[in-house]
């Protein structure tokens, strides 16, 4: 059976990271890895997180599974925080599930959505995460592109956005990120999203939000404000968010599939739905990390403790920023990349060839994906002269 195989292609960004890891250059820079970083170039476990570790050590007293739809506790803290004192909650519409982490939820939603309407598509945007293609074909659907980011300009195309939604089918599903663009670090404002919704209920196609991100743009309530809007204007949605950045939590892989009915009848049936679904693919979700979330959300004092950092760890992405086209233009850059400070989040594209960015890689043993996308959060006041320089000589 395996005799036939053939080699596969490593993943773009894991592949990076293991040329990264080979590279001797003590001056490396690895802007490719889509995670937290401190100034040390560490991805800290947070005081909030390690607190309630301490707790769940000293209390825990089984093992045994806990159900398809994960920790009750956790789906109720998960989904307060996600759609605050919103109608759909006070309704009883929400069933959320955990999942393991987001990728969890994109795929359950993937099949739940091919349970629901085999012949429904997915639209997600162009650019877009890089797993969302390959978890949503391989969840059964056929999934389209809709024009997200205009690279000439640096800037988001909403004209061509609207005009591609505007066909797409009623049943169908389009993906929107709720914050932190992944790539492209555009993000919607407040009227972008209200015409969205209205397109939505107008036409009848499905929103599924992603929200990776959240608290790591403006602020928590802040960047829900889109799914917030769209669960105002329309009847039936899904949100698949992720606690791994947020809550540093990226190896406990814990996340949450929520999905919205017209009724809180509906919303019933739509659960009885969704669990065969969970049944069939991991069964029961891991518990540790969805533990380690309540138990910071039931208390008032790990709660705020996790506002603090989780505002430290924005803060440094924002400064960054900042920091990184200022010493652009420090080292005699005359191309304009102040469109990197207009973005949100961890990510951007530099805007540069793909030969560049080899260049980068082979002679300076800076790190990015072809499409010249880099993470915000390696840079720090340590190495981003190194990193200008070594922009502005490939420029």
């Amino acid at each position: 059976m395996f005799s036939e195989l053939e080699p596969r292609p490593a993943d773009p960004i894991l592949g990076l990271s293991v040329k990264f890891k080979a590279d001797t250059n003590p001056n490396k820079i690895d802007l490719g890895a889509g995670i937290y970083k401190d100034e040390a170039g560490h991805t800290p476990v947070l005081a909030c997180v390690k607190a309630a570790e301490k707790h769940r050590f000293e209390n825990e007293t089984s093992k045994a599974y806990i159900n398809s739809a994960g920790s009750a506790l956790f789906n109720e803290k998960i989904t307060a925080l996600n759609f605050g004192d919103h109608k759909v909650v006070r309704e009883n519409r929400v069933r959320t599930i955990s999942a393991p982490g987001g990728t969890g939820a994109l795929r359950i939603a993937g099949e739940f959505i091919r349970s629901c309407n085999p012949a429904a598509s997915i639209w997600v945007s162009n650019p877009t995460w890089a797993n969302h293609q390959g978890v949503f074909s391989a969840a059964g659907l056929q999934v389209k592109t809709y024009p997200y980011y205009d690279y000439e300009n640096k800037c988001l195309d909403f004209t061509g956005m609207l005009t591609a939604l505007k066909q797409v089918p009623a049943g169908d599903a389009v993906l929107l990120h709720a914050c932190c663009h992944n790539p492209s670090g555009m993000d919607l404002d407040q009227e972008q999203w209200q015409q969205l919704a209205e397109l939505a209920r107008d036409i009848g196609f499905l929103p599924v939000i992603d929200m990776a991100y959240q608290g790591f743009a403006s602020g928590l309530d802040e960047d829900a404000y889109g799914l917030r809007l769209m669960a105002d204007t329309v009847e039936e949605m899904i949100l698949c968010s992720s606690c791994s950045k947020n809550f540093g939590l990226y190896r406990e892989r814990i996340g949450a599939c929520s999905v919205i009915g017209a009724s809180a009848a509906s919303a019933d049936i739509i659960s009885s739905a969704l669990l065969p679904v969970v049944r069939v693919n991991y069964s029961m979700p891991p518990a540790h990390g969805a533990a380690i979330v309540e138990t910071i959300l039931s208390s008032a004092e790990l709660t705020s403790q996790w506002h603090i950092e989780l505002k430290e760890m924005r803060d440094r992405i924002g400064s960054m920023r900042q920091l990184l086209v200022d010493t652009l233009v420090a080292n005699g850059v005359t191309r304009d990349f102040s469109f990197i400070t207009a973005q949100q989040g961890m990510f951007s594209f530099l805007g540069i060839s793909k030969e560049q960015v080899q260049r980068l890689q082979d002679e300076f043993g800076i790190y990015m994906v072809n499409s010249s996308r880099i993470s915000l959060a390696a840079i720090a006041p340590g190495n981003v002269d190194y990193l200008a320089q070594s922009i502005a000589k490939v420029l």
